[in-house]
């Protein structure tokens, strides 16, 4: 074997060096010898962290004989998804289109040029009930190829046609998005007298054509339909946490006092409470699986990656700000909290990267074991904590003598919330099982750097700073965004998709790579003053604006692969629907209306508002496939606020607390840093005065500034009157 995975910066291609699969990373090269050869290309297609990826290798591309053969009729070629995402969206769109479902591991087969012809997901070793094996697979796909090779070729010719014809219906949802500044709209009601500023608003709802709280209001009763009411979260199983659609909702429950946000508040809440209560959350450690196989969250899909996390740590960290002191404030903090710290112990590197995953397995003795470091038997938990307490702890925790996982082990789950006197006796016994569990075997880190989510996590840990003061996470965040700006960016302004070990690879960024990390920059600008991260996500707003919208058409990657090309149709991908991570689209919007509120640029907030056109054509269909884009219109819609902040560091983050707890939807923040430096600080704070003690705050719209305010009460007062959020409640 040729071995060229073992100098492959991907973990998850290095675990394949050793199989006798003759495998080649993706690229021209393994296209080009399929052509020279004259045979198909088996595209393999995963992630490191994933469980039926280890099954199948172990059952498949460790056997010699399934790889004699698959070496002697086909170019295989190993994909990390998580690397090259743009490869695994285009073969994923074609497997569900052929089979009707989709999933990891993916098998793909292709003509040389790239364009699919057959595909399913993981094949087992021996044929099952409606499954053929894997061997059958390569069989028929062989024989297809060499004797009805112009039906191979028409099924390849009638896919790609296919999936071009959904590219451009993806594309018909965002219509044309040339965008031309505005004049802007006279002044709010009550003008100049009323404490506003002489500058001319833009307006309301730029480009969008929807009414759009409308849009908002219907999707939150669409969710509300969709809601398991019995278990919490949403729809039946598998069960997997809905991140983007709790970010949207969190923030309709805080625009205002409507039946609707009411109703958002409730959906919210029912879900944070269930999954903090669930086997999804690690009750010792901190941290969310991936999914659960079933409708109460009692058997988790163990592995943990970094961007259902960065999300659901945002996500209980705003439910902690905006719930009133009381068991859903302490649960919210205390959820953040667990998850932040181990976010950063577990999967932040030395040099500031977080990493993007722990793995489902664990090895034990040489064989893999799904979520073996997980799980517990009544005779384990006695056998650390004693027969009292460990009996104790199996019975909250869900753990009975016949076990949810394997035989006799279970997930601690307590599945409602702890009275405060179970509380106490958990707090005490918790370590102690931690400890006694960090013994054991552990998960391997894939330790992969993402961009877009790295930018995700800086801005998850810079909020859950804030609001636990926690100054060690805003350093975390802090170290994770030099990381990323050290490394994935160069000189040109062009950012990397991934790095390992502190060496950025080839492949370009896409949008959501762009827009997730200048997401995170504006958040750590908001919470540390520091105006050298709002300049760095202002270059990486405007240098997307540049690469990824060209001729009023938006596109999520840069330069597409021929092969990739070729596979769509030669349609560039564009889709604005959302899985587990918010689109590029959305993301782009958020970071657009964030931008424009700090820069005073009409024209990026239009364009935000065209961006996110697509809503009233997908909100009452699908609301969970627009969870991060109807946050991001929620936002539009509440202004969103602006608040600058002058005047010293104590004095001025108590106003901003007060202001974050009002709930206005995507609060926009700028205040002075501690120490000024060199840079100027974002448009926002230009010529606002600092004061000689004390602290001021100024609520803005489109840079309209009402009077200043000296105090939390004031400030909540200002808010309520500008009509910019739920001030007052």
């Amino acid at each position: 074997m040729a071995g060229r995975l073992r100098s492959e910066a991907s973990a998850y291609l290095r675990q394949h060096a050793g199989n006798p699969v003759d495998w080649w990373p993706f690229g021209d090269q393994a296209f080009e010898q399929a052509r020279l050869r004259d045979v198909p290309v088996f595209v393999s297609v995963g992630y490191a962290a994933c469980h039926w990826c280890h099954v199948m290798a172990a059952e498949s591309f460790e056997d010699q004989a399934t790889a004699e053969y698959l070496n002697e009729h086909f170019i295989p070629v190993k994909v990390d998804r998580e690397e090259r995402p743009d490869v695994d969206s285009i073969y994923m769109s074609a497997t569900q289109l052929m089979t009707g479902q989709g999933g990891w591991p993916m098998s793909v087969f292709a003509l040389p040029d790239g364009r699919a012809f057959y595909s399913g997901t993981y094949f087992p070793p021996r044929p099952q009930p409606g499954q053929p094996s894997f061997r059958q697979v390569l069989q028929a796909v062989h024989e297809a190829w060499e004797q009805r090779r112009g039906a191979v070729e028409t099924t390849a010719a009638s896919v790609a046609q296919a999936l071009a014809q959904a590219g451009e219906a993806n594309r018909g949802l965002l219509g044309d998005l040339s965008v031309e500044p505005s004049g802007g709209l006279p002044l709010p009601a009550g003008g100049p007298e009323a404490g506003w500023g002489p500058v001319r608003m833009p307006p309301a709802d730029a480009g969008g054509g929807d009414d759009r709280q409308a849009v908002l209001e219907e999707a939150v009763e669409v969710l509300s339909g969709q809601e398991d009411t019995v278990f919490g979260g949403f729809g039946g199983a598998p069960k997997f946490p809905p991140s983007a659609v709790l970010h949207f909702l969190l923030r309709h429950a805080g625009a205002s006092r409507s039946e609707s946000a009411q109703l958002a508040a409730g959906l919210s809440a029912r879900t944070l409470r269930a999954m903090a209560g669930s086997a999804l959350y690690d009750q010792l450690e901190g941290g969310f699986a991936r999914y659960t196989v079933d409708r109460r969250w009692t058997v988790p899909h163990f592995e943990k990656m970094l961007y259902d996390n960065v999300q659901l740590l945002r996500a209980y960290a705003q439910w902690a700000v905006q719930s009133p002191a009381g068991p859903d404030r302490e649960l919210g903090c205390a959820v953040a909290a667990g998850t932040a710290g181990w976010l950063v112990d577990r999967l932040q590197l030395s040099h500031g990267g977080i990493a993007s995953s722990l793995d489902a397995d664990t090895i034990v003795d040489g064989v893999h074991h799904e979520g073996a470091t997980y799980v517990w038997s009544p005779a384990e938990l006695r056998e650390v904590l004693g027969d009292d307490d460990g009996g104790w702890v199996a019975s909250v925790m869900g753990v009975g003598e016949r076990g949810n996982v394997t035989g006799t082990r279970s997930t601690l789950h307590p599945g409602r919330p702890l009275e405060p006197d179970e509380q106490l006796r958990w707090a005490a016994l918790r370590p102690v099982l931690l400890a006694a569990r960090q013994q054991r075997p552990q998960p391997a880190r894939d330790e992969k750097v993402v961009a877009g989510w790295n930018g995700l996590a800086v801005a998850g840990l810079a909020e859950a700073g804030e609001l636990l003061d926690r100054a060690d996470l805003t350093e975390a965040a802090v170290a994770a965004a030099n990381y990323v700006l050290s490394v994935h960016l160069d000189d040109t302004g062009r950012l990397a998709r991934v790095s390992h070990d502190g060496s950025a690879q080839p492949f370009e960024g896409l949008l959501e790579d762009y827009a997730g990390c200048a997401e995170g920059l504006f958040s750590l600008y908001a919470a540390t003053g520091e105006s050298r991260w709002y300049r760095a996500a202002e270059g990486l707003v405007l240098r997307a604006e540049t690469v990824f919208l060209r001729d009023g058409t938006l596109s999520d990657q840069a330069v597409p692969a021929a092969q990739v090309a070729a596979a769509a149709g030669a349609v560039p991908p564009a889709d604005p629907l959302e899985s587990a991570t918010p689109s590029g689209t959305s993301l782009f919007a958020g970071v657009l209306a964030t931008y424009a509120a700090y820069s005073g640029s009409v024209k990026h907030r239009e364009l935000a508002g065209r961006l996110l056109g697509y809503l009233g054509r997908i909100a009452a269909r699908a609301p969970r496939a627009a969870g991060w884009g109807l946050a991001a219109a929620q936002a539009l819609t509440a202004g969103p606020v602006e608040l600058a902040v002058t005047g010293a560091p104590d004095a001025a983050a108590d106003l901003i607390t007060a202001a974050r707890a009002s709930g206005s939807p995507g609060i926009v923040v700028a205040r002075h840093p501690a120490e000024p430096g060199l840079e100027e600080p974002a448009p926002l704070l230009a010529d606002k005065p600092v004061p000689a003690d004390g602290a001021l705050a100024y609520v803005c719209r489109g840079m309209v500034c009402r009077r200043p305010v000296p105090t939390a009460a004031a400030l909540l007062t200002e808010l309520g009157l500008a009509g910019l959020g739920a001030a007052g409640r």
